[in-house]
């Protein structure tokens, strides 16, 4: 009799082999059961765990740490001490040499030499604000200013326009500023508000001779009260502020009067003291000053003598230009934004209000 042989399967199971058969079929299981379990509590799957929601692939550094790097600098805090500092935030092993510190200076000056590049023809221009903020750098010889020009759009929100270094305020240094903008699109506004220094204004006739022009109040107020005895300045004060919150160019005048000796001084630059009787009352508040541009510069104007461990000029400015960008992002509207697009279309006020336009057919009537 023919006996035939059925050869076992090697993969087939056998008794010998049946109990480590099964403890890997229940490892497998298991195993199985927890991934699933652990990508429904992460969310994604065991390819994509690699990659974190904090910071972007690649990334060691959060945006925020990033924002506090210029201003821990400016607060005169060393490039060598920025492990030490922000080891308790990032821990020990926190990517903050002084070398990487140096590349994010540098980061910040090739980034803003390419924003000053950028394309203005599709913002919508309201008013611009003016100001100068020294800058001390230590192997610098000559006084240079940092002018920065902040712009209020038709949607009554603000953006920042220039920062640049200049020699102290001169006419000439505010010149090629605001010729710059127009060479890259950018119209004219409908007033510019600025302090007192003459090479400001100068700059704006040659550039913008039809544009109106606001001198800053406040600056006006240190003036003033600095050409009076000390005991004198609380009343002369208090006499400008009088002045500067009357309703009508009417009332300021007779205000003005009733104070001869403590603001003659007005006298210097009067007319232009009162351009904002021109515009919406409800921007009245926002066009008497520069705070505009000095309020996100409180911070910077008291570190500034940080700034003189800076040997060149063009560090400090792409550094305080980094911080200007992070507090652009907090800027708030002008009061009342929908009537930013009627000054941008041209409406006219006198008083605060808005004169109504009258038609040819109307004037001939009358």
């Amino acid at each position: 009799m023919l006996k035939i042989d059925i050869p076992t399967a090697p993969s087939s199971p056998t008794w010998r082999t049946l109990a480590s058969f099964i403890r890997e079929q229940v490892q497998t299981c298991l195993q199985r059961v927890l991934e699933e379990e652990v990508e429904e509590l992460l969310g994604r799957g065991l390819d994509a765990r690699f990659e974190s929601r904090i910071l972007p692939l690649c990334q060691r550094r959060t945006p925020d740490v990033a924002k506090l790097l210029p201003e821990l600098y400016l607060h005169g805090l060393s490039s060598g001490d920025f492990t030490l500092a922000l080891r308790g935030l990032l821990g020990d092993g926190a990517p903050l040499s002084a070398s990487s510190v140096q590349r994010l200076t540098e980061d910040w000056q090739r980034d803003s030499a390419q924003w000053r590049r950028q394309d203005l023809s599709t913002l919508e221009p309201v008013y611009v604000w003016a100001d100068g903020i020294n800058v001390k750098a230590g192997l610098e010889s000559t006084k240079t200013a940092l002018l920065v020009l902040i712009a209020a759009l038709a949607d009554g929100t603000k953006v920042v326009l220039a920062v640049e270094s200049g020699h102290r305020e001169s006419a000439e240094s505010w010149a090629e500023i605001l010729r710059d903008l127009p060479a890259r699109g950018f119209r004219a506004p409908a007033c510019v508000v600025g302090d007192g220094a003459l090479g400001l204004w100068n700059a704006v006739g040659w550039v913008w001779p039809h544009v109106a022009e606001q001198r800053c109040w406040n600056h006006t107020l240190r003036n003033v009260g600095d050409a009076v005895p000390l005991k004198h300045q609380p009343d002369v004060e208090a006499a400008v502020q009088t002045i500067a919150a009357a309703a009508s160019v009417a009332d300021a005048e007779r205000e003005r009067q009733r104070f001869p000796k403590a603001c003659e001084r007005l006298d210097r630059d009067w007319a232009r003291m009162l351009t904002y009787y021109q515009f919406p009352k409800e921007h009245w508040r926002h066009l008497r000053t520069t705070n505009v541009v000095e309020s996100p510069f409180a911070a910077v104007r008291l570190r500034t003598t940080a700034a003189k461990r800076f040997k060149k000029v063009e560090r400090a400015t792409a550094i305080i230009w980094h911080l200007l960008q992070v507090a652009e992002q907090r800027f708030r509207k002008l009061n009342a934004p929908d009537q930013c697009r009627d000054v941008y279309r041209g409406v006219r006020y006198a008083d605060g209000v808005e004169v109504p336009v009258v038609s040819s057919t109307e004037k001939a009537a009358a």
